[in-house]
């Protein structure tokens, strides 16, 4: 999705987060991934209107600044910030070409910020910044499109999400991903290979390089029963890294 399509959602990506793919698996291995940040300063990248921004800080991190490359989607996130305070910082900036902070961070999020990359140089480029961004040691947890997702494998439309390639882009597949909302939003992604992945951390100094695989939690096997995400779990559309800086 190109930077007026994010534009263009604003806060209406807020309601990404109430489908059932999102609502669950993804929120719920994510926040487990991430663990306890008490204290912990935490820089999360593609922030969008800040629903993972608030939750860092919902898991005790003490400075939390969100950042993302759209000015719309920042509006939107300081908006909710202003409605209900939690002390959450946001500034507009790329992910690809990340400024200088004032001091390093203990923990870095990118949630969908990977796979936007056009070929493998610009996803080293996205990983050099986050690199230079923590302090050693820091940790790294990312949430991406998984590269062993088949499209030829069950219907997700049940799930909120449908997902249909349009053919191939340096990095691997280029996809076309229509969110099942009241109207839909679709954008344009890439479903990386893992190599890909691998080769650009690994180039910007990252290590204990970590695949991560979802899981459903137990609010959602209550919500819709355990046979509903069979299809999901064996074939996720979704993959989570960690890694160290």
């Amino acid at each position: 999705m190109t930077v007026q399509q994010y534009d263009e959602i604003g806060e209406a990506y807020e309601g990404f987060k109430t489908l059932p793919l999102a609502r669950y698996p993804e929120r719920g291995s994510f926040l487990r991934m991430l663990g306890d940040l008490t204290g912990k300063s935490v820089l999360d990248l593609a922030c969008g209107t800040g629903f993972y921004t608030r939750q860092a800080k919902r898991l005790g991190a003490a400075d939390v600044l969100g950042v993302d490359v759209s000015a719309e989607m920042v509006a939107a996130a300081r908006a909710i910030e202003e409605r209900a305070p939690m002390g959450v910082r946001y500034a507009v900036a790329d992910g690809a070409e990340l400024p200088p902070f004032e001091r390093p961070f203990d923990a870095a999020t990118a949630v969908y910020l990977l796979n936007y990359a056009d070929d493998p140089a610009a996803m080293e480029r996205m990983c050099r910044g986050v690199r230079r961004s923590l302090r050693p040691g820091g940790e790294f947890f990312v949430l991406t499109q998984a590269p062993g997702f088949r499209f030829d494998g069950p219907s997700t439309d049940k799930y909120g999400f449908r997902y249909v390639p349009e053919g191939e882009s340096a990095v691997g597949r280029q996809v076309r991903i229509t969110a099942l909302l009241d109207p839909p939003i679709e954008f344009l992604t890439h479903y990386p290979r893992r190599d890909v992945y691998e080769g650009a951390l690994a180039a910007a100094g990252f290590s204990e390089v970590t695949w991560v695989p979802l899981s459903v939690p137990e609010d959602g096997v209550a919500a819709f029963g355990a046979e509903f995400w069979e299809d999901f779990l064996v074939n996720p559309p979704l993959e989570m890294l960690h890694c160290r800086a």
